[in-house]
């Protein structure tokens, strides 16, 4: 029964919507909001607004600012993943901006660990305040579809109230972890490389994306320690006119590889709600994370415009991590459904349900954008 209220009830997560355009660049709005439950949380009070808008009267991509908040009942968190684009298009700003103040959780390093300590308030819980400023700029190459540009980095975390599991850890107690707690402070900087022939990048139903990033974090940028990442990722779309219209098959192909002396909150991970939906955020992580995804995505072809808003996606995919990428530990396979509800023209908001199979757990994910 419980696992049944945590899935269900989501469906009175939606209180509150309103939506409005200015005249001004197009800019158009849409908030969504009210109590929720999350199986990382408990019960919340939960928000996400999109805001999109031309930069310019002819440019045709619709630069997209999605920000989402939560209220819990120990902290808050603030999000906010600006995507926007300048210069007919030639220049563009992807930024994640986060404010973190709220209870997570650490599960060791490594598959082994990940999947054999159990999550708790004494084994895997730590609070963290995190403060987290990414700024990537990017510069069409001549007239080709290619992105070049820097990127950089400030994230500072504190973390306390550290969990008698945690503190035990080693790889905690050698990255400087007392049983007061720990401070990362990572300065990095980079450069990221794209390609980019999708229609509307914020729900594609065409072209392929590929993105190249790699950041290099150093004591003499402030960092806490000296580590560096690299990450590339692959994604295509394509209609299935046959089905219908609006009917679109996506798949995606992710790796991310770090080294140095790596704070374990910076390690690369999976589960969010950007890739395999079902795992605890944070609970699988190590040096190198990889996963492959397929989406069917959907929206209902009706008379009636009301019902055209709605859609629903389903999902399959497998991931793994290890300590690099020649020897990947263990099987993370994943599975999903989602509700899609267009608040505005190609925006939707969204509302998935994942599955772990290996843990047989359903986790509930709200968000305004695609989960690529």
């Amino acid at each position: 029964m419980k696992k049944l209220t945590c899935l269900f009830c989501l469906v009175f997560f939606v209180i509150v919507k309103t939506s409005g355009q200015s005249k001004k660049r197009d800019f158009k709005y849409s908030i969504l909001g009210g109590p929720a439950y999350s199986p990382d949380y408990g019960l919340l009070v939960g928000g996400t607004m999109l805001c999109t808008f031309r930069t310019s009267k002819t440019i045709q991509q619709r630069s997209v600012v999605p920000l989402s908040f939560t209220i819990l009942e120990e902290g808050h968190d603030v999000i906010i993943k600006p995507q926007l684009y300048f210069a007919q298009g030639k220049i563009r700003v992807f930024s994640n901006w986060q404010y973190l103040n709220k209870f997570n959780h650490f599960y060791g390093i490594g598959y082994e660990d990940n999947i054999s300590i159990k999550r708790g308030d004494h084994t895997t819980r730590f609070f963290q305040n995190s403060v987290i400023i990414r700024n990537d700029i990017l510069f069409r190459i001549n007239k080709t579809p290619f992105f070049l540009g820097p990127s950089i980095d400030y994230t500072n975390r504190i973390l306390t109230h550290v969990s008698k599991g945690v503190r035990e850890d080693l790889s905690y107690i050698e990255q400087g972890g007392t049983d007061k707690g720990a401070v990362f402070n990572n300065v990095g900087i980079g450069v990221r490389l794209s390609y980019d022939t999708r229609d509307i990048p914020s729900n594609a139903w065409s072209g392929i994306y590929f993105d190249f990033s790699m950041r290099v974090y150093d004591k003499a940028l402030s960092s806490s320690s000296d580590w560096d990442y690299i990450k590339l990722e692959y994604r295509q779309y394509k209609k299935l006119p046959r089905l219908g219209e609006r009917k679109v098959l996506a798949w995606t192909a992710y790796m991310r590889t770090a080294s140095g002396n790596i704070p374990f909150t910076e390690l690369s991970t999976i589960g969010s709600p950007f890739d395999l939906r079902g795992y605890y955020k944070g609970q699988f992580r190590d040096k190198t994370s990889a996963y492959v995804m397929v989406e069917f995505r959907s929206m209902v072809n009706s008379s009636s415009k009301f019902l055209s808003k709605f859609g629903y996606a389903v999902w399959s995919g497998v991931g793994t991590i290890g300590p690099d990428i020649f020897t990947p530990k263990g099987v993370l396979p994943n599975i999903g459904l989602g509700l899609r509800f267009e608040v505005q023209p190609r925006m939707n908001f969204r509302i998935d349900i994942g599955h772990d199979p290996i843990q047989n757990q359903q986790l509930i994910y709200f968000n305004m954008t695609e989960a690529f």
